[in-house]
């Protein structure tokens, strides 16, 4: 599976067949011991987080004609991604009713059920806004789903967002472009320019701070690199 898949995939079903295999020779005894005690646990190698900065996002959003229904559309679901550092189906099943635009927030329905609400800024604020302007005489805006196909009347959801991210980022000229990538971005600016950890668990709706802590190290790595480079340590004489 690690050749196939990667490694955290094969961690899982390892950690999943541990537990199955525990389950059935200490609680119901049909094995006699576990067939895992003898296969050792993958080593998930630590990876690049895989950022989307600045200028990439604006070059994707370069992409989106404010005077057509999707243009707009997707300017506002690009900005909400970038503003909240929300997850994909987070901010796909968003429903009208979780914008509030007096107070530029958005209620964000994670992962067990938990139910957050995030601020935004005023530059994802006038785009939703003007989505809502163009959504409003849209077909199916009675819908209570808040983002709409451009046609048929239809929510979009989950996968057509991720089809029209990675349509976008190839129209810009930029691979691998899907919501994550902004995700993983909110947290490490969050880390580097020095934010609690605790407040960064609470605006993404995390229950460990196993992540915080991943993402600090990488805003560390980068502060201790941009300090490098200022006195010049390492450079050829």
């Amino acid at each position: 599976m690690i050749e196939t898949r990667s490694a955290s995939t094969a961690l899982n079903k390892h950690k999943a067949l541990q537990q199955f295999f525990k389950w059935l020779s200490e609680d119901e005894e049909e094995l006699d011991s576990s067939p895992m005690q003898h296969i050792r646990q993958p080593t998930k190698p630590t990876k690049l987080i895989p950022l989307i900065d600045s200028q990439e996002t604006k070059m994707v959003l370069e992409t989106c004609n404010r005077k057509t229904f999707s243009g707009v559309r997707d300017e506002a679901i690009i900005r909400i991604y970038c503003g909240t550092g929300a997850r994909l189906a987070e901010v796909a099943n968003l429903a009208t009713d979780d914008i509030d635009m007096t107070t530029d927030s958005v209620v964000l329905h994670g992962k067990g059920g938990k139910i957050r609400r995030v601020r935004f800024g005023p530059k994802t604020a006038r785009a939703v806004s003007r989505y809502l302007r163009f959504r409003s005489k849209h077909r199916g805006a009675d819908l209570p789903n808040l983002w709409l196909a451009e046609r048929g009347g239809a929510p979009l959801l989950a996968n057509g967002i991720k089809i029209m991210l990675r349509r976008r980022g190839k129209r810009a000229g930029i691979a691998g472009v899907h919501a994550h990538r902004w995700r993983h971005n909110y947290a490490h600016e969050w880390k580097r320019a020095g934010g609690d950890t605790g407040d960064l668990m609470l605006l993404l709706g995390w229950s460990s701070d196993a992540m915080a802590r991943h993402y600090g190290a990488s805003a560390a790595a980068e502060r201790a690199q941009e300090t490098q480079l200022r006195m010049g340590i390492g450079e050829d004489v």
